[in-house]
Order: structure tokens, then C-alpha cells, then sequence
């Protein structure tokens, strides 16, 4: 091959990877997908909007935040959540076109002792004596502006965990554990 063909093939290449003059080259890489949660606390009145994951990788920093943002609201204890659940309501906000949208926290992470507290208060309160709440892999939450129902059946649908209903209080709970429904 002479230099002179060599020279007709090489130009048309170098002149794909140059950008025009004024122009920054373009990066050929593309940004992570950026999963990000918008909650209000209703206990203690606390908004936090965060990105907790990128791509595959979850935020340590962000997680951290979670977890003293969801403590017990009654003893301040933080625990760490189980990230799949913040995976769920991700999930959960787009299924019902609420995404973006922010997420009432009714119950977040429960102690032992708060958890019996709830217990003892009524016979139908609905607190599971093993509650993943306890375990910081469940929370109870509303969407403003989506009814309860229709946040409860898109929960169902994705069959990740348990979901119970509370018509009367206007909340579901949602958790990473067993499928299951009450």
C-alpha cells in the first residue's frame, strides 16, 4: 500500500474524531441512570429529596441519610434500611406515574420497644409483633394526590414484598419481605 492510499483511507477517520472548530469533542460516555426519592415525614415534618443510586451503585453517603432520616420517630434510634426497599418505592412512584412526586412517611424504622408500644395502644392496630419495621425493611407510606387504593394495587402488581392496606388511616405499608397482602 503507498502512502498516498494509505493517506486517502486514514483522512476521512481523523476527521470523524475532530470536532469542528469553537466545538468541545463530546464525551462517547453516557451518565449512569440517577434513581432519586422525594420524602415528607409526617411525624416530624423533615422533606429530604436524594439521589441514592447510580447506575448499579448505591450511595453510601445517601443510604447513610436514609437511615437517620427513616429512625424511629419516637426514640431517634437510626438503623440501616435494606436498599431494595428505596428500590420499591422507586419502582412503585413510576408504576403509578407519581414519580418525582413526594412520598408521604407515615412509619419509617421501629425499635422492639416501639413497636410494643404501637402493639399495646389497640388490639386492631394492625402492628405485627415481628414487624420488618424492626428490621428497617418495611415503611408505611401515602402518595398525595394518588389514591391509597391505586398506590396498594401497584404495590401488589409488583410483587416484591408485603403489602398491607389501611383504608381508614389512608396509608399502605410496604416491605422487601415474603409476598404476601393483609
Amino acid at each position: 500500500m503507498t502512502s498516498g492510499s494509505l493517506r486517502t483511507i486514514l483522512c476521512p477517520i481523523v476527521f470523524l474524531l475532530v470536532a469542528p472548530l469553537g466545538q468541545p469533542l463530546r464525551s462517547a460516555t453516557i451518565s449512569p441512570r440517577e434513581y432519586r426519592l422525594r420524602f415528607f415525614h409526617t411525624h416530624s415534618n423533615e422533606r429530604l429529596d436524594i439521589v441514592y443510586r447510580r447506575g448499579e451503585t448505591y450511595l453510601p453517603e445517601s443510604l447513610a441519610k436514609l437511615d437517620r432520616y427513616l429512625r424511629d420517630s419516637w426514640t431517634g434510634e437510626v438503623h440501616h434500611f435494606d436498599p431494595h426497599l428505596f428500590d420499591l418505592l422507586y419502582d412503585l412512584t413510576s408504576s403509578v406515574k407519581d414519580d418525582g412526586g413526594e412520598i408521604h412517611v407515615v412509619c419509617g424504622y421501629r425499635t422492639p420497644a416501639s413497636n410494643e408500644t404501637l402493639r399495646s395502644r389497640s388490639a386492631n392496630t394492625g402492628v405485627a409483633k415481628n414487624s420488618l419495621h424492626m428490621r428497617a425493611e418495611a415503611i408505611d407510606i401515602r402518595l398525595p394526590g394518588v389514591a391509597t387504593a391505586k398506590v396498594r394495587d401497584a404495590a401488589l402488581q409488583l410483587r416484591r414484598g408485603g403489602v398491607g392496606y389501611y383504608r381508614a388511616s389512608n396509608f399502605i405499608h410496604v416491605d422487601v419481605g415474603p409476598v404476601r397482602q393483609w
